[in-house]
């Protein structure tokens, strides 16, 4: 069964042809150039831009699978969470294909989507059951997986996603948007000479919930620290903007963050295959592709006995390919959709 994945949940605009697990096209472009200038996504920006290439998108990758709406046989599109308007867009595509040609539609769930990317994959698979960590730019969360669609949530962020405080700390210092890649660079470059402690948030004894706004406050005072001893104190100081100039400071500060923001990750991982029993791990959303993070987690499963999956890095990012694969086995799973499917920012991931 052919199906067509369509994604627009925030600033990726993409559209997949899927075959089961195996994907015939995935084509992908994104409005992050856009952004960059204000230091995060614009939602407005991101809508536009989303109505102006999401036809664009499904035609060639139709043209690159070779095949036609007429071998289509599904449509799955992301119905949330994410950014509304970005969602509508997506949705009233899908819908009016669905609808104009006879095609059944599917809503599917971005985050849990991002939890199934492994699954495209070439080569070995993972098989259930198994703990989930999605790494996101919008969310962090943790699952164990029986199922396609038998799952529970462990644990969750009760503030900021990690690939969040990347951004925001990645603005404090001065690095540009988006935060993740450039802060990744600036910690290679470093390679952790000068130490630097910050601390790591506690949720509870047995708590698999995850926390980066301690982290990320700590980060600020530690920069602010620095700026008022190098410019001088003074209450003039309150405006002075946060950037730490000095490059090898600021790989410094890079390199410490990331120790500690993965080391949670990685940390709570460990306790839930510990829970319960997990041999395997899958990962998925845009930090996966973070190197750091793939080693630390590879490095754990050897120590604890667990097997990890990362997606390949074409499929960290949002894309249609995983919105098309879990869409397909939703729909063999009797998961049906209509034409009062609506964009829900806030849908659970629970």
């Amino acid at each position: 069964m052919l199906t067509l994945g369509i994604e627009t949940s925030c600033d990726e605009t993409s559209a997949a042809v899927t075959s089961g697990n195996r994907v015939l096209s995935n084509v992908v472009t994104s409005s992050v150039h856009l952004h960059k200038k204000y230091g995060g996504i614009v939602p407005e920006i991101a809508s536009r831009y989303h109505v102006e290439y999401i036809l664009e998108v499904t035609e060639e990758a139709l043209k690159s699978s070779a095949k036609s709406m007429d071998d289509v046989k599904l449509i799955a599109v992301t119905n949330g969470p994410g950014l509304v308007g970005a969602l509508l867009i997506g949705i009233s595509f899908a819908k009016a294909l669905s609808y104009s040609r006879g095609i059944p539609l599917v809503g599917v769930n971005h985050v849990l989507a991002h939890l199934y990317s492994a699954f495209l994959n070439d080569g070995e698979k993972p098989e259930f059951p198994f703990v989930g960590l999605v790494v996101s730019g919008g969310h962090t969360a943790l699952f164990y997986c029986e199922d396609v669609d038998k799952k529970r949530i462990l644990g969750q962020t009760q503030d900021d996603a990690v690939g969040e405080a990347y951004d925001k700390v990645a603005k404090l210092l001065g690095l540009g948007y988006p935060g993740g890649p450039a802060m990744e660079r600036a910690a290679l470059a470093s390679k952790g000479s000068k130490k630097i402690v910050f601390p790591k948030s506690h949720t509870g004894e047995d708590s698999l919930d995850f926390s980066f706004s301690g982290i990320k406050t700590a980060v600020l005072y530690y920069v602010r620290k620095l700026e008022t001893a190098r410019r001088g104190s003074g209450a003039e100081q309150e405006n002075l903007k946060l950037a730490i100039l000095d490059p090898k400071l600021t790989s410094d500060v890079s390199y410490w963050f990331q120790e500690t923001a993965l080391d949670m990750l990685v940390e709570k991982t460990v306790s839930a295959c510990r829970k319960f029993r997990a041999k395997t791990v899958v990962i998925g959303g845009g930090v996966a592709a973070n190197k750091r993070l793939r080693e630390k987690l590879n490095d754990a499963g050897g120590i604890f006995g667990f097997k990890v999956f990362f997606p390949e890095f074409r499929y960290c990012l949002d894309n249609g390919a995983m919105i098309g694969v879990l869409g397909s086995e939703l729909y063999n799973r009797g998961h049906r959709s209509d034409m009062f499917l609506s964009a829900e920012p806030n849908l659970k991931i629970e």
